[in-house]
This record gives structure tokens, sequence and C-alpha cells, in this order.
């Protein structure tokens, strides 16, 4: 599993995938936050508050993790590379969760520059340091457990196609479902519990409760198990 992560992050920073997705992810919540007029400005928002930041990103994430998992899979079935990988005394297992860790851990590369916002935020603060770190913190945590939940999708959707763009859509699409899709049936509160934004905003308070830590494990895991059990498929 080891070896898979370290060729996957030699990969991302071995071309221009990984600074891309890092330049990209950057400069996007930086025009939404200081630039743009709008709803995600935070001079707009009126308080020295990140709120905005944690709004943006899981739509940003939406569409950006998706691209970066589209190849992880379908690259390998496309070049042919798949079948020697699952060949080696690696197993299904670790070559998912080798991919899935590489993935994540850009991800995770990417949100580290953004603690330069907390403190903005900690400097236009009346009196400064006025913002609530509980809440911060928490929302961090939201965002890693959405990524991981995005990611896991990602691979699966990468495992289903063997062109990259056609498993970045499925990907998109799945987590537009879990993420928005099932949020806007309001009206079904057992279809809502399902969904990823409810869990996230739950996190995004401050309060890291069991069942919202439960459900983003147990929903990044049973991607994982998908993606395994479709590349058990093709041996």
């Amino acid at each position: 599993m080891l070896a898979i992560l370290k060729k996957e992050i030699n990969s991302f920073f071995a071309s221009t995938i990984g600074y891309l997705v890092i330049g990209i992810f950057l400069l996007m919540t930086g025009l939404f936050l200081w630039v743009f007029e709008g709803e995600f400005n935070v001079f707009d928002y009126g308080y020295a508050d990140l709120t905005p930041f944690f709004q943006l990103c899981p739509w940003i994430f939406l569409f950006l993790i998706p691209a970066v998992t589209m190849r992880s899979l379908s690259d390998e079935r496309r070049s042919g590379t798949l079948e020697l990988l699952l060949t080696k005394p690696l197993g299904e297992i670790a070559l998912v969760m080798g991919k899935f860790l590489g993935a994540l851990l850009l991800i995770c590369i990417a949100l580290i520059p953004t603690l330069i916002y907390v403190y903005a935020i900690d400097q236009l603060g009346n009196p400064v340091g006025n913002y609530d770190a509980g809440v911060v913190l928490g929302s961090y945590f939201g965002l890693l457990f959405l990524a991981a939940s995005y990611t896991a999708i990602g691979i699966f959707a990468s495992s289903l196609a063997q062109n990259q763009i056609v498993a970045f859509i499925i990907a998109v699409v799945i987590c537009f479902v879990f993420y928005y899709g099932l949020d806007a049936l309001g009206s079904f509160e057992m279809v809502q519990q399902w969904s990823l934004r409810s869990h996230f905003d739950s996190i995004s308070r401050g309060v890291l409760d069991t069942r919202d830590l439960f459900y983003f494990l147990s929903l990044t895991a049973l991607f994982l198990f998908f993606t395994i059990l479709k590349l058990k498929s093709t041996r």
C-alpha cells in the first residue's frame, strides 16, 4: 500500500496535476472570499468569520476531487497496467487504499495554505482574535471527512470506466446526489439523514458528534468496499 501511495504522490507532483489542483483550489477560494462580491465574500458577509469559506469548499470539492481521482483506476485500465498490478502480491485492498490515501493527501496539502485565512480572520476581528476557534476547527474536520467521502466516491467511479471524463461525470453526479440531492428532500427525514450536507453542517457547528463521524466513515468505507468488489470482478 505504501508503494502505491508513494507512486500516486510522485505522479501528482512529477507532473503539473498536483500543483494545478492546489493552485486552482487556492485561486478559487481566494477570489470568492476576498475579491468577488457576493455571499461568499468575507467583507460583504459583515463578520470576521470563515463561514463563507466552509460553505464554498464543498462545492469546489464537488468538481475538484473527481478531477483528481478520475485517472486513478480508469487510466490503469486503459493502459493495461491494472491487470499487472492485480497480479502482484498487493491485493485489491492495498491497491485501493493506496490510491485513496494518495488522492486524499493531495487534498489535505491543498487545505494547509488556507490556514492563512484563519490568521486573516483573527486580525480582522474587533477586537483582534474575536472568532470562534471551535467552529473553525470543527469545520476543518468536517472538510477532511467530506473530502474522504468524495475521494472514495471518485475512486469508485474511476473503477467503473476506462474513460477519465466518464469517470469524472459519474463521480460528480454521485457526490452531488449525496451532498445536495438527498438534503433537498427535506420532507423525508429518513432520506435526509443520508445527506453529506446535513452531517457536514452538524460538524461545522463545532460539535464532533459520533453519529456524524460514523456516517462519514461508513460512507467512505462503503464506496471503497464497492471499488474492491469491482476490482475483484475484473480478475
